[in-house]
């Protein structure tokens, strides 16, 4: 999906414009995917536009970044003023935001301990990323036949610029034989997640979603669908899965900063239920809209203001 180009990125603690925000092609991060990141949306709400629960996003950037031993420059609170300033500067109602830390010029190799570490943030308008069709009506999935790297390979916990190659290649896998998006497996079998979502299977009522252990990531979305559906009274379990349990599920959705809540109509040719967005599926996904775009005194402590 093309870019919609705004008028400022945040690079390295200044607001640049936008195509002054470059990098060397010697930079370290171009050649080994030495960095982090983070994916965010703000929302149109009645007090303005506000971004959703941005300081548990950057809480992540700088565990993903010490995970990778990457000492970020700024503090968290200097980041998230800076999220703020991104969105604001460029008069966005809505968007996405990427937050980037990354090794930067001046060293080569494979020892980046005594690279530099820069930082941008960077927001643009961005639509539903799996299509509005498929928000309406559910998406195609295919078990990949990429697997998701082993956590003593690549640690899964970390939102780390090179590993997501994995995810690419399973995507472009999935496209170019018919389907919408991939599900990644552990090495191990057991369902991790897809290329950039977290995954929900309901079955008889209940919902059950993979752990951190199959390869997943500790996903925001995940863990506020997790919320939204124990407030609607609904069973959560946190539990490894197998392909089966998604061949015979009664109701599949997707969630994710960028997917947002996605049902699934099928997996490998197997229908999902009746193959329409399910009772439980379509239930949390309006709740979560609601909620992002501060529609609910529940969830309002999830949402940070930007004017």
């Amino acid at each position: 999906m093309p870019i919609t180009e705004t008028e400022k990125i945040w690079m390295n603690g200044e607001l640049v414009p936008w195509h002054e925000a470059k990098i060397h092609v010697l930079t370290h991060g171009l050649h080994y995917g030495s960095g982090v990141f983070e994916g965010i949306r703000a929302y149109e709400t009645d007090g303005g536009p506000a971004i959703f629960r941005l300081d548990d996003h950057i809480r992540r950037l700088f565990d993903s970044a010490k995970i990778f031993l990457m000492k970020i420059p700024y503090t968290q609170s200097e980041l998230i003023e800076a999220s703020k300033a991104v969105v604001r500067e460029n008069n966005l109602d809505s968007c996405y935001m990427r937050p980037i830390v990354y090794l930067g010029y001046g060293e080569m190799g494979l020892n980046p301990l005594f690279c530099s570490v820069s930082v941008a943030i960077a927001a643009w308008p961005w639509g539903a990323y799996l299509g509005d069709e498929g928000m309406r009506n559910g998406i195609r999935l295919k078990i990949s036949s990429w697997q998701r790297h082993d956590p003593n390979a690549l640690p899964p916990a970390a939102k780390g610029t090179g590993m997501y190659i994995n995810s690419s290649m399973a995507k472009v896998e999935a496209v170019n034989a018919g389907y919408d998006e991939a599900i990644l497996l552990s090495p191990q079998g057991y369902v991790s997640e897809c290329t950039g979502e977290n995954l929900f299977v309901i079955k008889k009522g209940k919902m059950f979603t993979p752990p951190t252990s199959a390869g997943a990531l500790e996903g925001i979305t995940q863990s506020s669908v997790i919320r939204i559906a124990k407030d609607l009274g609904y069973e959560v379990s946190i539990e490894n899965l197998l392909r089966s349990d998604l061949y015979t599920a009664d109701e599949i959705f997707l969630c994710g900063t960028a997917a947002e809540v996605v049902p699934v109509s099928s997996v490998d040719d197997r229908i999902a239920g009746d193959g329409k967005p399910g009772p439980m599926t379509k239930a949390i996904q309006s709740k979560y809209f609601d909620a992002v775009r501060g529609r609910l005194d529940t969830y309002k402590d999830w949402i940070t203001y930007v004017r």
